[in-house]
């Protein structure tokens, strides 16, 4: 068995090994937690769910970590916004801290609803800031950062202190933009970040700590180094996040902790982005689909399974059939399932061809064939009386892997699509004897099966993998 991931520091897939044997420790950056989740986070923590299944069924003692950002800059404006608000009615006054635990529980809900596992771990920014004083002053005594030039009580990181800074994204420091988090006239380069952000006049005096180098707060980037050492040590064996987090947020991570004489993350891991139709998604082109849209639009099973089909590393692309393609792909696997129940084992075993996908950059795509192939098998050996209880097994083995089972239904109600799968397993029969009239060169007979279910209101799709139907 060897497992192998892509690691976006050396642009190369690797062969994985722990650093503690027998484990593995995975810190990957949760919700800023300023408003509502869009689905490129949940896309997020369903890829580190996925790993963290795979390496737990692998054998390994699995810790996840997942922070919450709870302190921001848009945190407070967003707060300072309903403060505003709250003067005409339209909404109640929300103190900065209320509204960043209201979105996390938001957040919760929605990984809940998609069988996201809690991490082991899920700490927040603001219940951590002994470990980023410490974290600071180490900085400043190694000589890698400096109080502000000005009074204005930050602390920055000196990012040409640091010859190997730029290394994760693979750009040199001349060419990165400006640091937009403080004013420059304070930082001797414009490019060095905040690692404290000195008090300001009019903001919430309880957003503020009393620290060595003034009133104020922690800088984004120091918060995820300090927790990600506190909970997984001084080197662990993956940092994941989503694409858009690599610069300037894990380049600042990468640094500061590696300066700090830690190892920090073995492998770094990124998951692609989502769009609308080939585009990007954005609140000003009002492209965007939210959790809650895609949990109106379909059930949860069908929600994750799209959300997680597609290789992590590429970008995901959305489309308004994108639902309804993966329901048909899930409930036929329910279906089956719903068929041979009696198979099930929490003691089966993935398929190797499964096990091998998984392996190789967690190669979900690959795996998902082995899977549907599985079913197909299975689904022909019923039609031939025989008890596919091998195939059962397996699908089992993969879907519980997968995250899928516990949001299955194999009791026919219809609110949880049992319905559907009813329905699925009588036209996967008619579909298998059309198949095997197909073979047989009676095209009479698989013209009248086609022409039943055409008459049912029921769209057949011929396909290199079999044939897959649809209403309408």
């Amino acid at each position: 068995m060897t497992i192998r991931f892509y690691d976006s520091a050396t642009s190369t897939i690797r062969d994985f090994q722990p650093v503690h044997p027998g484990e593995a420790r995975i810190y990957y950056c949760g919700a800023t937690v300023q408003g509502a989740p869009h689905i490129g986070h949940i896309r997020s923590g369903l890829v580190f769910d996925q790993l963290a299944r795979w390496l737990s069924y692998r054998g390994l003692k699995v810790t996840t970590v997942r922070n919450v950002t709870d302190i921001d800059d848009k945190i407070l404006v967003n707060s300072a916004s309903s403060y505003e608000d709250s003067y005409t009615g339209d909404h109640p006054r929300e103190e900065w801290w209320a509204l960043a635990y209201r979105f996390e529980k938001i957040f919760g809900q929605a990984y809940a609803a998609l069988n996201i596992a809690p991490p082991t771990y899920e700490p927040r920014a603001t219940g951590h800031i002994p470990e980023m004083f410490a974290l600071i002053q180490r900085l400043i005594d190694r000589g890698y950062a400096y109080p502000a030039l000005d009074d204005s009580g930050d602390v920055y990181f000196d990012v040409r202190s640091w010859p190997q800074y730029g290394s994760l994204t693979h750009q040199s420091i001349d060419d990165m933009q400006d640091a937009p988090d403080a004013d420059p006239r304070g930082k001797r380069d414009p490019r060095d970040f905040a690692l404290w952000k000195g008090y300001k006049q009019g903001e919430p005096e309880t957003a503020s700590w009393v620290s060595p180098w003034g009133k104020g707060r922690p800088g984004w980037h120091l918060e995820c180094s300090a927790m990600a050492g506190k909970y997984l040590g001084e080197t662990f064996d993956i940092h994941g996040g989503g694409l858009d987090l690599r610069f300037p947020h894990h380049e600042n991570e990468m640094a500061q902790s590696q300066v700090a004489g830690y190892g920090f993350a073995n492998f770094w891991m990124h998951n692609g982005l989502v769009t609308y139709e080939g585009e990007k998604m954005s609140k000003s082109i009002g492209n965007t689909v939210s959790p809650e849209d895609m949990l109106a639009a379909a059930r949860p099973l069908a929600v994750r399974y799209y959300l997680g089909q597609a290789h992590y590393r590429s970008v995901l692309d959305y489309r308004p059939t994108s639902l309804d393609e993966a329901r048909v792909a899930v409930e036929r696997i329910e279906a089956f399932l719903a068929k041979t129940q009696s198979y099930h084992s929490a003691s089966s075993v993935v398929p190797a061809a499964f096990a091998e996908a998984m392996d190789d950059d967690l190669g979900i795509p690959q795996a998902l064939a082995v899977l549907h192939e599985k079913v197909k098998a299975g689904n022909a050996a019923l039609v031939a009386g025989s008890s596919a209880e091998t195939e059962a097994s397996e699908v089992y083995a993969m879907a519980k892997v997968l995250g899928l089972v516990e949001l299955m239904n194999f009791g026919g109600s219809a609110d949880t699509g049992g319905e559907h799968a009813a329905l699925d397993s009588l036209i996967q029969t008619m579909l298998a004897q059309r198949t095997e009239a197909r073979a047989a060169k009676d095209w009479a007979k698989a013209d009248e099966i086609r022409d039943a279910l055409a008459a049912a209101g029921l769209t057949i799709k011929d396909g290199t993998s079999g044939s897959t139907w649809s209403l309408g």
